[in-house]
């Protein structure tokens, strides 16, 4: 973990609503792993000194790209960054995806911009497998180009239909499941609570491997604060678990699911 002052060097839409952050971490981007994120210190908040995490999209030797979208008034504080413009950021934080294992299947799955968090995890594996997008929109499908360069192939579903198969991740998953050797599966998650729990869920069922980003509120990022507990199995019952510093990725038999 490292802590840098990063200057933007790029920042504009992508797609919709979504927005590219580019920033120069030279001390940071060398180091980062897929699944791993960012800290970042929200200019021109005022009285809100807490940070605000972003999954990393892309990193290299000279600097990380985050993929968001203005939903609040965090996110809506860095619309008019401009380049040259500087931010602190820490990290990489978390632990990121492990690696894939041998002679396993590659499954993405992602909920909206989720996808970002998957991109370096694509890139990464030896073996290109498959990839489930699901948004609510077309709009909210992204990287979807990026993916297929990689040679991912990508099965997008949209709640409206607008792209792809209409309804859920689950509705283009499972039937594509049930032809498949499901022990060879490895799964990487990423996406809303209600997603993750329902890719764990077949993962369990079905007795193969999920890897799941869990998405939680993080004050800290550092495991000080424990706003982003969990439950975690243990042989014995439970404990709690830090998905800034033990996590954020899981793998889903560890998850005890709140009902």
């Amino acid at each position: 973990m490292k802590q840098e002052i990063a200057t933007v060097v790029e920042h504009h839409n992508f797609q919709g609503e979504y927005r590219i952050l580019r920033l120069a971490a030279p001390e940071i981007g060398p180091v980062v792993k897929p699944g791993q994120f960012l800290h970042l210190l929200i200019p021109q908040l005022g009285d809100r000194v807490l940070r605000r995490p972003f999954s990393i999209y892309k990193a290299d030797t000279e600097g990380v790209s985050i993929l968001y979208k203005p939903v609040g008034r965090g996110t809506d504080s860095m619309r008019p960054l401009h380049v040259g413009d500087t931010v602190d950021i820490i990290g990489p934080l978390g632990n990121g995806y492990p690696e894939l294992t041998e002679g396993k299947f590659p499954v993405l799955v992602a909920g909206g911009y989720g996808n970002a968090a998957l991109y370096l995890k694509a890139k990464e594996l030896p073996a290109k497998g498959v990839a489930f997008f699901g948004g609510r929109t077309a709009e909210d499908i992204l990287c979807v180009d990026e993916f297929k360069e990689l040679g991912w192939e990508v099965r997008p579903t949209t709640n409206d239909g607008s792209l792809g198969i209409k309804g859920l991740v689950t509705t283009d998953f499972d039937p594509w499941m049930a032809e498949q050797d499901i022990q060879s599966l490895e799964l990487f998650v990423c996406g809303p609570g209600p997603m993750l729990k329902a890719m764990g869920e077949r993962a369990i069922e079905h007795d193969f491997t999920a890897w799941l980003s869990m998405d939680e509120n993080m004050a800290c990022g550092v495991g000080a604060c424990l706003t982003c507990v969990i439950k975690r199995k243990i042989t014995d019952g439970w404990e709690w678990a830090r998905c800034c510093t033990d996590g954020p990725v899981f793998e889903s038999r560890e998850i005890l699911w709140n009902e």
